[in-house]
């Protein structure tokens, strides 16, 4: 498919810009790899599960089909993210070896929003406006100073969605929906000069200020009751294409290429008594179908083919699959208690770690716990608070070694770690 030109999006600038304004235009979360273990207050106190579990209107943007069993609300959160980022680096020719702090920008509030309306019994709209995914590094000590780089180094990424969405109700208990899903992404990189040297553009590659890019993509989703206490649901996402990063040209894949990966996913939910509730969702996002992502550093290394251009390095994830649990306990009419589990692949391999010390997304543990309380039959308020326990990677083969593009050899061992805690609004109407 043809890159898209800059032109084709002047329309949807002033919805773009409401968006960003929305979400505060600060994510920088990654729990399952860059991407954001679920959405909505209701769904991230549960491990993120949502779809086959549908409880507030944001988990239409993991299962459109959710629509239609949620009857006319709105609903917005915020939440206070604080990643804790560091990389070490050992037994380096060059004099690199130290452990440097990725914190210089330490908290993130993310703001979304979610609206459903039923049109009939059989018909219902809904519009979601979310991060779906992000990272955040901010070096003040350079971890690439003796490579040459000076100042600050860091890279911050925001990817926000929009999703308009219409659900069908094909037979009793049995929904279909699909979403359009439109993307709006910011990338910023400072303090990697050295790796310059081996750009097809070294001019569009490092401290070239914030630029943007938009794209298009669907998901499509069914939700199904098969008896009395089970439901089920899938969904799957397609690849969202989107413009070139024209400022960083000559970092990433093909002239600045960076979509957004397909994935899918399946789950269930199972009412083990008339006041609990189990959900358990499996999730796979392709980040290798992106090359920017999931080149490694190879065809650089061994075949010369510089940062920038068509099959050029990229950071080298592989696809990761996430499994989440949740359980929901309505205490009383007008508290329900939630709490959750999910675990996500590493997608960053131990001989990857170089260039991920500004991309490190790799926890895999995420414990949730949450709440709802009912002020009445129409608002009710919800809260949540997730724990990642800090999880790293050390290198295996990692620094190239001798001259650029090599750099001196030896380890870089990356670790992040996360805490979250959100509130939201629900209204009925």
């Amino acid at each position: 498919m043809a890159r898209k030109s800059r032109g084709v999006w002047s329309g949807w600038g002033p919805l773009l810009a409401t968006g960003w304004v929305l979400l505060g235009a600060g994510p920088a979360f990654a729990t399952d790899g860059y991407f954001s273990h679920g959405a909505g207050a209701q769904q991230k106190g549960a491990g993120g599960t949502a779809i086959a579990s549908p409880r507030d209107s944001l988990s239409i943007a993991s299962n459109p089909a959710n629509a239609l069993s949620l009857g006319n609300r709105l609903d917005v959160g915020i939440e206070l993210f604080r990643p804790d980022r560091s990389a070490s680096i050992v037994g380096n020719a060059f004099g690199a070896d130290a452990s440097y702090d990725g914190n210089g920008t330490e908290t993130f509030f993310i703001p979304e929003f979610g609206y459903v309306r039923q049109l009939s019994d059989n018909i219902a709209l809904g519009v979601t406006v979310y991060g779906n995914g992000g990272m955040n590094t901010d070096y003040q000590t350079n971890p690439f100073a003796r490579f040459g780089a000076t100042d600050d180094a860091g890279v911050n990424f925001e990817q926000l969605f929009i999703t308009p969405t219409i659900a069908f109700r094909l037979g009793e208990g049995q929904s279909v929906g699909v979403s359009a899903i439109i993307v709006g992404q910011a990338f910023r990189a400072k303090g990697i000069g050295p790796f310059a040297a081996a750009s097809s553009d070294p001019s569009n590659f490092t401290n070239r200020s914030t630029d943007t890019a938009f794209g298009l993509g669907a998901r499509v989703g069914w939700l199904g009751q098969l008896n009395d206490r089970l439901r089920a649901g899938a969904y799957y996402q397609s690849r969202a294409y989107t413009q070139d990063f024209e400022k960083y040209r000559g970092l990433f894949e093909d002239h600045g290429a960076f979509d957004v990966p397909s994935n899918y996913g399946v789950g269930v939910n199972y009412a083990l008594t008339d006041s609990i509730n189990l959900a358990f969702d499996i999730r796979r996002i392709n980040f290798s179908e992106v090359d920017a992502v999931g080149n490694t550093l190879a065809p650089l290394l061994v075949s010369g083919i510089p940062f920038g251009a068509s099959g050029g390095p990229g950071f080298g994830w592989e696809d990761a699959t996430s499994y989440k649990l949740g359980v929901d306990w309505r205490a009383s009419p007008s508290l329900t208690l939630r709490a959750g589990y999910d675990h996500a692949d590493n997608p960053v391999p131990a001989d990857q770690t170089f260039l991920n010390i500004l991309a490190p997304g790799v926890v895999e543990d995420q414990y949730t716990i949450g709440a709802t309380y009912a002020l009445n039959d129409r608002v009710e308020l919800s809260g949540y608070v997730l724990y990642a326990p800090e999880q790293t990677v050390h290198g295996r083969n990692s620094i190239p070694p001798g001259a650029p593009p090599g750099f001196g050899g030896g380890e870089a061992n990356i670790s992040l770690g996360e805490t979250a805690v959100g509130f939201a609004i629900g209204w009925r109407y």
